[in-house]
């Protein structure tokens, strides 16, 4: 994948050339290049990766909110391959804490040392550092990140030395808002990123991915599948169903283990429709599958 996919959006010639022009201004040292993500599908979505782009080339991070099946971490992967960048990838949970994130005491050679984290040696290496579910992080983790992520650009490790961020350090945060665990990031925290709300994916979008994974489908399948994911996003934004089964990941794997053999019910069972654990849940899934899958296909109904 190369950047011929911005010009095929369209995406403005100016910001492409921006874009190489960074490239060249912060070459990338020979043993961070296994780093950079190659993302398996190009992200499309013109408006959105102009507004990325822009916000990257002025030094500002970003922050993506949205759903489910939005793109955000496709997003992240491309922004990292577009601009050339290694990646460090931290994602959120209970224990992850401050010394996880910028560096903990560890003893080598009879003598302790600092052992660095990924927000240190993203920021040493001028990478593109991606917090996973950023409202689920405790407190006193994100705490530790202000000073990397305003004017400042630096990172103070209590009894070591101050790290200034390479200049092409860059952050992204996702969130997906409502989901358990999560909690409002607090406005000191938001004030240091530019947020960008991830759409739904629309019917266009999504079966230009699935065509991407597998240009060998036949046309009348891919109309299918894609019309399978939408009918599940109305449902789910209508609160008919949860956002379980509304899964572009699932129907990816689904169409893979379709590709062994697997026959097509039965791989969406596992992809999309047993993803809902409530039985009542499960059987609304059940009869949207039913009516764009039908139980007669084989695999040579779709590849």
């Amino acid at each position: 994948m190369n950047l011929d996919f911005l010009k095929q959006q369209n995406v403005s010639e100016s910001l492409i050339k921006d874009v190489d022009n960074f490239r060249k201004q912060f070459p990338l040292d020979e043993n961070m290049k296994r780093r950079v993500p190659n993302p398996p599908i190009p992200f499309y979505g013109k408006e959105i990766l102009e507004m990325s782009i822009a916000a990257l080339l002025k030094g500002e991070n970003l922050l993506l909110s949205g759903g489910k099946a939005t793109g955000k971490n496709i997003l992240a992967e491309n922004l990292a391959y577009i601009f050339g960048r290694p990646s460090y990838n931290i994602s959120f949970h209970v224990n992850v804490d401050s010394a996880a994130l910028v560096g903990t005491d560890t003893f080598i050679d009879n003598e302790v040392r600092l052992r660095k984290g990924m927000v240190t040696l993203c920021a040493e290496n001028g990478g593109l550092g991606v917090f996973d579910e950023i409202n689920m992080a405790k407190n006193d983790a994100v705490s530790v990140l202000h000073a990397a992520l305003d004017y400042r650009g630096i990172i103070d490790i209590p009894g070591y030395d101050r790290i200034e961020l390479h200049p092409a350090t860059r952050f992204i945060g996702t969130m997906n808002y409502g989901y358990a665990g999560t909690k409002e990031l607090n406005e000191a925290l938001v004030s240091r990123f530019m947020v960008i709300n991830m759409p739904k994916q629309d019917e266009e979008t999504v079966k230009l991915i699935l065509k991407t994974y597998f240009p060998e489908a036949k046309e009348k399948a891919l109309d299918q599948f894609t019309g399978l994911f939408m009918d599940l996003q109305l449902k789910a934004e209508h609160s008919e169903i949860s956002t379980k089964s509304v899964d572009i990941r699932g129907m990816i794997g689904a169409l893979k283990t379709i590709q062994t053999g697997l026959k097509p019910t039965s791989a969406v069972n596992m992809g999309i429709t047993n993803k809902s654990f409530d039985i009542f849940e499960r059987e609304i899934v059940e009869d949207i599958v039913m009516t764009r899958i039908p139980e007669d296909w084989t695999r040579d109904d779709v590849f």
